[in-house]
């Protein structure tokens, strides 16, 4: 099944069963038709509500907003700055997003929950650790970790030359992984802050997903899905990634993954998307014609859901692996 829309796709998401396509133009597009105008200008950055019932976005026009069941809501506003980084947790129900140099955070349960953490630099991406109490937030010069509830404190800085705009803890919450500006990660053992570099790139890491229970982490940014271990006490420290998938006349643009399973896939700079498992590694295409850039990807209960940066998007369930 395949849509062209209007704008360029900055996300797709799975909304319980439905994909649902955020755009340039303020739209969220849902694959059964269904349509809401949530911003005046693009979707930035887009998440599950903690509560998995629709979407939360943040805008150009400086509004969190949480659009379901045909309507929307704006949450929080920043006056003339962008919210462009945008995370949430299920297990905690907390809402992180950023303005500018701050981050903002809220509770999906309390509308009177409100903390707020400010950096040196501005803000380029921010996670959850897996139980949804620790945040880690990218900047310029490393990543910054804080209690997401505790009002006043310092955060413990891991530091690290050169912007970093990624950034992913392992499903364990044992490490914690940033991809930079120049094309390479940077990872830390948060135990004790043993720090790993994993270079060699051919362009910057865009998409990064832990999947098969967290042994791996799949990452775009080569001609393949590079795949780093993350079994063991000591994570990818000292070993070798794999790749799948390589194809030299393609870069990996994105990829997404299940975190429970060993299936994941790809969407390339040319418009081809594929599928595979970690058992056979036999890639099965899912989209064969060639196009623009794809800029959006995810995956969910077998079912595989892109966009490009024209706006082309489709769904495809997953073949039999």
């Amino acid at each position: 099944m395949q849509f062209v829309f209007d704008a360029y796709i900055t996300d797709v998401l799975f909304d319980g069963p439905r994909a649902a396509f955020t755009l340039g133009d303020g739209q969220i597009r849902w694959e059964d038709g269904e349509a809401v105008v949530a911003h005046d200008g693009a979707i930035l950055c887009a998440s599950r509500h903690p509560s998995e019932d629709g979407l939360l976005t943040g805008g150009d026009d400086g509004r969190l907003v949480w659009s379901r069941a045909g309507r929307t809501e704006t949450l929080a506003e920043a006056p003339g700055r962008w919210i462009d980084t945008l995370a949430a947790s299920r297990a905690s129900g907390l809402i992180a997003f950023s303005a500018g140099r701050d981050l903002h955070v809220r509770d999906a349960a309390d509308i009177s929950f409100a903390r707020l953490f400010q950096h040196e630099k501005s803000v380029a991406a921010v996670a959850f650790d897996p139980r949804g109490r620790r945040l880690a937030v990218a900047t310029y010069g490393g990543v910054a970790l804080w209690y997401a509830r505790i009002a006043d404190q310092r955060p413990v800085m891991l530091r690290w030359a050169g912007s970093h705009v990624g950034v992913v803890f392992s499903l364990d919450g044992r490490f914690l992984v940033s991809s930079m500006q120049e094309g390479a990660l940077h990872g830390w053992r948060l135990a004790d802050a043993k720090d790993m570099r994993m270079s060699g790139y051919p362009s910057k890491v865009r998409g990064m997903a832990f999947l098969d229970g967290g042994a791996w982490l799949a990452t775009s940014g080569a001609n393949g899905v590079v795949l780093w271990p993350f079994s063991g006490a000591s994570g990818p420290m000292g070993k070798d990634a794999r790749e799948i998938g390589f194809d030299e006349s393609s870069l990996v643009a994105r990829v997404a993954a299940l975190a429970d399973g060993s299936a994941l896939a790809a969407g390339l700079d040319d418009g081809r998307v594929w599928a595979c498992d970690l058992t056979s590694q036999k890639v099965e295409i899912l989209k064969a014609e060639k196009g623009p850039p794809i800029t959006a990807l995810a995956i969910a209960d077998g079912r595989v859901a892109w966009g490009d940066e024209a706006g082309g998007a489709g769904v495809e369930s997953l073949p039999a692996l």
